[in-house]
């Protein structure tokens, strides 16, 4: 279900017909999640174990580039991303729990590896990264049995993922097969959180004034609970609603949600 605050929001995805699930896939976990919050990519790999699929995880995994990429700084993005690409030779989909790093790798890499000894392998993993919101909803056409209390929950997006990758209507697609799950419509919900990467360090005075837009949006609604799949907006909604909401929600990653919903989490 959605209802609406203060916004009209723009119509949920309708999803495809599944495809036929692949038995095996790599998890890329992103440097972000693996840092700050690694259960919410354990949760991650929960969920698809519980879908029936073996789930690898490439030990020697780091960074996808995208801060430097985005500071302006191409040749360290190259040789920081450089070192993923040996990391899956198997032809399995590559599933990535945050939509702005699954962006960079699909649709940046092509580019930063363009005439490089190193594209053919760029572009064939880009082939096959997928956003683990999407994959679950297009893919595996997941249907969550919702064991949980009614609650309304806000939903927010990072605003790369949604523009690149489109995270915001199989997020919202998810949340609304809940059956007890109400999705509210947050005041400026397709706007940036301020994290943006190095924008957030770079620029702290705008950016902290972006996130406490955004949290006071998120804040009206009243939700019970603040949904992303993209760890960077988690830690800068996340950090400003520590330090001056104690008492609202601390987002909480999609496939913790999901996971909890369903019962596979206490």
């Amino acid at each position: 279900m959605r209802m609406d605050i203060n916004a009209t929001a723009a119509p949920s995805v309708t999803a495809a017909t599944a495809v036929t699930p692949p038995s095996d896939v790599y998890l890329f976990g992103t440097c972000v999640l693996d840092i700050f919050m690694p259960e919410a990519g354990m949760d991650a790999i929960t969920l698809l174990e519980a879908q029936g699929i073996r789930v690898h995880y490439p030990q020697a995994q780091s960074c996808c580039g995208q801060p430097a990429y985005t500071s302006g700084h191409p040749q360290e993005a190259f040789e920081v991303a450089r070192q993923q690409l040996s990391l899956f030779g198997q032809p399995w989909p590559i599933i990535v729990p945050s939509g702005s790093c699954g962006g960079m790798m699909k649709h940046h890499w092509p580019t930063l590896f363009a005439d490089s000894e190193y594209a053919g392998a760029a572009n064939d993993i880009a082939s096959r990264v997928v956003e683990f919101s999407q994959f679950l909803l297009h893919t595996l056409n997941y249907q969550p049995q919702d064991k949980g209390t009614p609650i309304n929950v806000a939903v927010h997006t990072s605003c790369t993922a949604r523009r690149e990758m489109g995270v915001h209507e199989s997020s919202w697609a998810l949340v609304e097969r809940l059956a007890n799950v109400t999705r509210v419509v947050h005041d400026h919900e397709s706007e940036c959180c301020g994290f943006g990467g190095t924008f957030s360090m770079k620029h702290p005075n705008i950016s902290g004034a972006m996130v406490s837009d955004k949290v006071a949006a998120l804040k009206a609604t009243q939700a019970t609970e603040i949904i992303s799949a993209d760890a960077g907006c988690m830690l800068n909604i996340g950090g400003k609603i520590a330090k001056d909401e104690p008492n609202m929600p601390r987002p909480k990653h999609l496939a913790t949600f999901l996971l909890e919903r369903t019962g596979g989490k206490a």
